[in-house]
């Protein structure tokens, strides 16, 4: 693990931790964390998905806070700077490092992986960026966004428009939210997980504190199987 900062588009600093211990020719996922939360979201996550072949990266996005002992530095920067921080705000620096992971990461295929808000904000990427994204996970996605004036159907509008494989779970009653969503999309590699348990809310269902989190870990793992290329080294 290295942590480093990238600047967003208006130079605002976006502090990360990067997960590489595969070739660049391997898949890179960028990770983007929930609300009042930051990079530590993916602590225990990041080294699963380098122990499965992936390279990865998590990043603090200007909306949050801290989780797990790690503060968002990206955000306590935009609060210092007085910048908005709500979470369509977020945006640009999940496309900063989109493309900071490109130019310095990735030479394969590059998945991005959102968490409650930032998982809603993933499929509308993954549609509106659909050239650049080769696969999308989605975490408790939802139509988060009305109270910062965005349309009802703001997130469906754009996952209509996402071609790549794409994943959404969610705690057992969360369904309700991404439901229109998930059917929105048109990409035939599409998939959808729901526990048998009441479950959690974003990507912390991983966490091996959860005992239902290794049925999750099950469907992604199932899920990242296409994106892997056979000969990947250490």
């Amino acid at each position: 693990q290295e942590t480093i900062t990238f600047p967003s588009k208006d130079a605002l600093p976006i502090t990360a931790n990067v997960y590489v211990t595969h070739d660049s020719s391997a898949p890179f996922i960028v990770l983007f964390h929930q609300a009042g939360w930051s990079r530590g979201e993916y602590l225990e996550i990041a080294p699963k998905l380098n122990e499965m072949g992936f390279n990865c990266m998590a990043i603090d996005q200007r909306s949050g806070k801290g989780v797990n002992d790690v503060e968002n530095e990206t955000a306590k920067a935009a609060l210092a700077k007085d910048l908005t921080t709500g979470y369509p705000d977020a945006t640009p620096d999940m496309k900063a490092a989109i493309k900071y992971a490109k130019e310095n990461y990735a030479k394969g295929k590059v998945i991005i992986w959102g968490s409650s808000y930032s998982s809603a904000l993933s499929l509308k990427l993954a549609g509106d960026m659909a050239n650049e994204i080769d696969g999308v996970l989605a975490f408790a996605p939802g139509e988060y966004f009305t109270r910062f004036g965005k349309p009802k159907d703001w997130i469906k509008q754009s996952a209509a428009k996402i071609t790549a494989p794409a994943f959404i779970t969610s705690a057992k009653k969360e369904h309700v939210n991404w439901k229109a969503i998930y059917e929105a999309i048109p990409s035939e590699q599409k998939q959808y997980f729901l526990p048998q348990t009441r479950g959690n809310h974003g990507s912390r269902a991983l966490w091996k504190e959860f005992n239902d989190s290794e049925a999750y870990w099950k469907a992604v793992s199932s899920f990242l199987q296409q994106f892997l290329v056979e000969g990947v080294e250490e």
